[in-house]
């Protein structure tokens, strides 16, 4: 589907809300189900599941006795059990002195520890299996590149029209033999940039000797989410020739005249379905991780690649599970380390978004196509079950750690210890909202 297309149409603030809302509303929905579900298998019972706050739009009462409810404010959810008074699973004092020694058993304050702690793990865990089973299933879809250097696809770019044809199979570069995929690559980084490569290739039995592009041509592949090339309305598929009118070739050629600049603007020559055009944009700096740390660096924000893309073969339903599960776990651990760093002073506490943030990223991801907007679902959904994880009370780790304080103790903390943590825990958690939304808002 052209989101992109959708975007552009309606004039963008409309639509990067409505993607915002639809990314946000189904990471949600999985969650709080997750509390739910689990809920009703260990026998706590639901009261509301709602979708949103404020004025309730719709609502309904199934078989379960539990009302299910889409409220006027869609920027959340939650699930009331039987016994709670708030969303926050704070105890209704005045409900749970009424309620039977049977019925206390079907609510979060009176229920066996375990079921309790099922109930409250289930949000962030149903957040980390729909990432999984989203990564995976584009992975699926998608497959992964077979490991011959034979061209399937070639990108756009004036360099190499009529020269390659889909199905060439590349024999080497500059003189070097590329007998697979993983040759040719690092083949292709060694070569210097030119304007012209020589290649071989293997078409149809013959072999053919070609000159065209340089392996890693500046080709626009993907654009990052808020970025440079975004602002200034570069297109995936355009081709950087010129910076600041010096011919460019390569990638890291690019790369390079940019990270010299330190965030001087830049003037692009770009090439774009056969016209050229002028693009003047200022590279922003980021934070990258590498290596298990991260690195400060100016960008434009665009990825590439090689100037094909190779055949694709399918990828069995076992190894696309298992890149759903790295791809999380790369996802959740990239995240920690990103805090720690900002924790430490190593980057910028800009690193963190908020709402604003999120949104436009949202828009951003959804103006590329659907797959990269799933993709941004699924990252999203990784980093919400972990926030949920953090020791905070009001969050499902605040809980957790409550629930481990009474399997130690043999007791809960008293209600007014409770109530005192929970407030502090959401002045806390309201601090961090409003710290993030300052970032949105004066944060290069």
């Amino acid at each position: 589907m052209d989101f992109g297309g959708l975007i552009s149409a309606a004039g963008g603030t409309g639509w990067v809300l409505l993607f915002f809302v639809v990314a946000l509303s189904v990471i949600v929905a999985i969650h709080e189900y997750g509390h739910y579900i689990v809920g009703r298998w260990c026998g706590i019972h639901a009261e509301v599941f709602s979708l949103g706050f404020g004025p309730v739009v719709y609502s309904r009462v199934d078989k379960h006795g539990t009302k299910w409810q889409l409220a006027a404010l869609p920027f959340g959810g939650y699930v009331k059990f039987m016994g709670d008074a708030d969303a926050a699973s704070g105890k209704d004092g005045e409900v749970i002195s009424s309620l039977s020694e049977a019925e206390l058993k079907r609510t979060m304050h009176g229920a066996a520890l375990w079921r309790r702690s099922a109930t409250v793990a289930a949000g962030p865990v149903f957040n980390f299996i729909l990432s999984i089973l989203v990564f995976a299933g584009i992975f699926l879809f998608s497959g992964t590149t077979a490991d011959d250097p034979i061209i399937g696809d070639l990108k756009p770019n004036p360099g190499n029209e009529e020269v390659f044809v889909a199905g060439d199979r590349i024999l080497s570069v500059g003189g070097v033999e590329t007998p697979d995929l993983a040759t040719f690559y690092q083949v292709a980084r060694d070569t210097a940039p030119a304007e012209s490569v020589a290649y071989v290739v293997e078409r149809d039995g013959a072999e053919m000797a070609l000159d065209s592009v340089y392996p890693f041509p500046p080709v626009l592949d993907q654009l990052q989410p808020q970025s440079a090339a975004i602002d200034a309305g570069l297109q995936a598929g355009d081709v950087i020739t010129s910076v600041d009118g010096a011919p460019i070739w390569s990638l890291t050629q690019v790369q390079e005249l940019v990270q010299e600049g330190a965030g001087t603007p830049v003037q692009l020559g770009v090439w774009r379905n056969g016209e050229t055009l002028d693009v003047e944009l200022s590279p922003r700096k980021r934070d990258l991780p590498v290596d298990g740390g991260f690195e400060t660096r100016w960008l434009i924000g665009f990825s590439g690649g090689a100037f094909f893309e190779p055949p694709r073969v399918t990828l069995g339903a076992w190894d696309a599970l298992t890149g759903g599960v790295n791809q999380t776990w790369f996802v959740a651990s990239s995240s920690l380390s990103g805090l720690w760093h900002m924790i430490t002073g190593a980057i910028s506490s800009c690193n963190i978004q908020g709402p604003i943030g999120i949104a436009q990223t949202s828009g951003d991801m959804a103006s590329q196509g659907a797959q990269s907007f799933i993709w941004f679902i699924a990252v999203l959904s990784t980093a919400v079950g972990l926030l949920n994880l953090f020791p905070i009370p009001v969050l499902d780790g605040g809980h957790l750690v409550f629930h481990a304080y009474e399997a130690v103790t043999k007791r809960p903390p008293s209600d007014k210890a409770l109530n005192v943590m929970m407030t502090t825990g959401l002045a806390l958690l309201l601090s961090l909202m409003v710290f993030a939304l300052s970032n949105d808002l004066f944060c290069p």
